[in-house]
Order: C-alpha cells, then structure tokens, then sequence
C-alpha cells in the first residue's frame, strides 16, 4: 500500500488534476491520497489558501468578504469544470464556504484556521469526484470521522498519540481515498490547522498510521537537489537521504519537504520517495533510515536567512551552576522559542529568529539579562543567515569542517559562528545574510565541484 501527497502545485488548475487523477489510477496500491488546496498556476497567481486568509481578514474587519469568496469559488469551478465536473458540486463547495464565512468570528485564531482549512477540505471532494468520474472507486474522507485529532494550538497543531489507532482502519478501506491534508480536530471537535505546508504532515501521519509500504510525496521538482537551484544553478539531484539528513536540511531552508513531516514516517520506517507530478518517471529522491550511496560525501547545502544572536558575557559564567537554565527562561518566558545556544566557557549566544524578536521584545530580554543575571556584556547582533553542510560522512570522514573554513576564507566570507549537532550529521555556520549566497556557492564549489 502506498500513500501519495499531492502539493498545491500539483493540483493548481485542470491540466494538473488530470496528471494527478492519471498517476493515481496509473497504480492500484495507491489507495490513500491526500491533496492540499490548489496552488499558483504561475508566478503572478494566488494560492487558493491565500484567497481564504484573505476572504477570513475581510471578514474580520467587517466586510462582506463577498469579492474574496467569488475569488475562491471561481478558482474550484476553474477546475471543476475543465475536468468534466457538474456544477453541482461547485454550489456545495460555494455553500461550505458561506458557511464557514458565517461561524462566529471572536476567536480570531478559530476562525482563521476554519477558514484555511476549507482550500484542502474541498480540493479533496473534487478530487474525489475525479477520480470517480474516470471510473475509478474512490471517496473523500473528513479528518474528523477518520480519526485525526490533534492539539487545540490553531496554526500550529500537534498530531495526538491516539490519531494512529484511529486512523489505522484506513488500511482496509476498499478503493481509493482522498483525504484533505494540512488540518485535522481537536478533542472538542474543533477545526485545527498545521503550519503551512502542513499537508506533508497529514501524509507522513496516515502512512505511518497504516503501516504504508512508501509515502510518495509528489511536487514540482525531479529529485530533492544538493542545493538551492536559485542560488547554484544546475545543482546536482540527490538519488537517496537518510531521515537524518533530510531533516536538518529541511530545518536548514529546503522546501521541498516539511521539516516536521519526517517524524511520524521515521518512527514507523516507512521510506519516503518524492517525485514529480509533471515528470512522474523520473527517478526521485528517496528517504530511508540508512544509505549505501556515497557515504563518503556531504549530501547537501542549504541555508535561512532572517537570524539574530544574542550574546552574553560573564565571567567564571561557567562555575555558577544554573547560568544557563535562567537564561533560556528569560527567553521562554517572553515567548520565544531559540534555535542554537553555541557557547565558550564564559560566554553563550542565544540564537532566535528576527521576526519574534522586535525591539520591544528585545529591550525586555536584554534588561532581563542585565538585571537578573547580573552579565559583563549583553548584545544582540541581526541580520544573520544559518549556512548548513548536512552528511552522514560527518561520522567518519576526516577534514570536512577545515575544508568547508577553507572554502569560506578563499571567498572572502566572515564565519560568525560555527556549531556542529551531536549526532554529527550536521555543521552549521553563521553569516551576515548578505553573504549568504556566496556561502552556500563557495560551500557547492568544495564539496561537488572539486571533488569531481
């Protein structure tokens, strides 16, 4: 059994639904599928979940919010229509949206994550109805009478334990179902979304959930690249990455996968293989637990931008026994989360992403810092980007962080920080943002170029 995630690029416009109808039906142990809402069908477009915050935002500031839904109802006729659809099933998804319009509106949060959740919620009853509609025996399923519950946290929901034991009968389901990614219900029977991109997630829970021989997840791209294409054009595509590697790179910047998606398929060992919807034969990339493949190698580069550090000094820093738990709850305790803590023996940076820390958060925390912990130095340093070299090689293979600082001196790059995770399958750089760039191509030139 297979469960194939179709992405909003997949599934944007008519031409794309029928692919997506064609590679289903193309094999029978594709038997659970789940889509997210439809994507741009070009660069000057609208994804249609941004047509429903925008519809929601109308709402809440008082309007009829009627233009932004004609908006939304027009994109689901588009397609509707152009695969041979009635239009009566266009009335219902225009009657499910008036009706999650009119749900009340005081929770922003609930109302918003109702709202979103409609561009997936629908996109599965159309698909359903296609895949019907070529012959095919097939059904859409509510999240909510298949069993996937989540946290009450609205845009960043938590899959709960007992969704698995739930969701588990989706295995003996005859035919084909199309399930809607990206949200699911609270206890209370509350609409709930993941963050966005959260549809990989909903896929990687219901694989793991029916014990999935592969999860297929389809996108727009041949193979997962070793690097950014818009920063190294032609970067080479990787055939195989382990779990491990695939997370930090996703954590790192890529987005062909979300980074919380690998999870649920990891503990349950069931191998990922991304593919292409416009290129179905093509090889891809597969995600398993250990790879044979060049072992010896970095498997790949990827960066963020959008950082801040925040430094503290204190001498004998390390002698005073809970330095660093208080620390860490002045930033908790004005609701942030940190990403690194590389430190010295009398010092520690704290590293957080710039849009939670304004300068109202920050002169909090820094006079916090001063006056609770009594420091020599507190400063914050922004405009920083996490370059990162992901490989399993890490292990074992001499040279790799002198030849990555060898890398970054030819190019005239500044390394602001280095860290390297305990597992060793990553090392992580710090950079001005503006050097990004040439950081992530000075990194490619080292280890795939010259290495050829």
């Amino acid at each position: 059994m297979k469960v194939a995630k179709f992405g909003g690029s997949s599934l944007a416009d008519a031409d794309q639904f029928r692919k997506v109808r064609d590679i289903i039906t193309s094999d029978p142990e594709r038997r659970l599928i789940v889509v997210s809402a439809p994507g741009r069908r070009g660069a000057d477009d609208t994804k249609v979940t941004d047509l429903l915050i925008a519809c929601a935002e109308a709402r809440l500031a008082g309007a009829s919010a009627e233009e932004e839904l004609r908006a939304v109802v027009a994109r689901y006729a588009e397609i509707a229509r152009g695969v041979g659809l009635a239009d009566d099933l266009v009335d219902g998804i225009a009657e499910d949206l008036r009706g999650r319009l009119a749900a009340p509106a005081d929770d922003r949060g609930r109302f918003l994550d109702t709202m979103k959740a409609a561009g997936e919620d629908n996109c599965a009853k159309l698909m359903a109805a296609c895949l019907s509609a070529a012959g095919a025996e097939a059904r859409y399923v509510s999240p909510r009478d298949a069993g996937l519950v989540v946290s009450d946290e609205f845009g960043n929901a938590r899959v709960l334990p007992e969704s698995y034991e739930r969701l588990s009968h989706l295995a003996d389901a005859a035919g084909i179902t199309v399930f809607p990614g990206f949200f699911g219900y609270s206890p209370e029977g509350v609409v709930v979304t993941f963050p966005r991109g959260g549809a990989d997630i909903t896929g990687a829970v219901l694989a793991a959930a029916v014990k999935a021989d592969v999860y297929e997840n389809f996108t727009d791209v041949d193979a997962v690249l070793v690097a950014d294409p818009e920063i190294v054009p032609n970067a080479r595509p990787l055939a195989e990455l382990t779990y491990r590697e695939m997370r930090e790179l996703s954590y790192a910047g890529f987005g062909v996968f979300h980074e919380e998606a690998l999870e649920p398929v990891f503990h349950a060992g069931v191998p990922v293989h991304i593919k292409n919807t416009n290129n179905p034969s093509a090889p891809g990339t597969r995600i398993v637990v250990d790879r044979d493949s060049a072992l010896d190698r970095v498997a790949g580069i990827a960066s963020d931008a959008g950082f801040c550090s925040i430094y503290v000094s204190k001498y004998m820093m390390n002698r005073e026994v809970g330095f660093g738990r208080r620390l860490l709850q002045i930033i908790e305790d004005e609701g942030l989360s940190y990403e690194h803590t590389p430190s010295g023996i009398d010092n520690i940076s704290v590293i957080v992403r710039e849009k939670q820390f304004d300068a109202e958060t920050e002169t909090m925390i820094v006079g916090r810092i001063r006056e609770q912990l009594d420091v020599d130095d507190v400063s914050v340093e922004r405009g920083l980007a996490l370059v990162m070299i992901v490989g399993e090689c890490m292990r074992h293979v001499v040279g790799i962080a002198a030849r990555a600082c060898g890398a970054f001196a030819r190019a005239g790059i500044s390394i602001e920080m280095i860290n390297q995770g305990s597992t060793e399958v990553s090392m992580m750089f710090g950079v001005k943002a503006d050097e990004n760039a040439a950081a992530v191509r000075a990194l490619y030139r080292e280890f795939f170029e010259n290495d050829d």
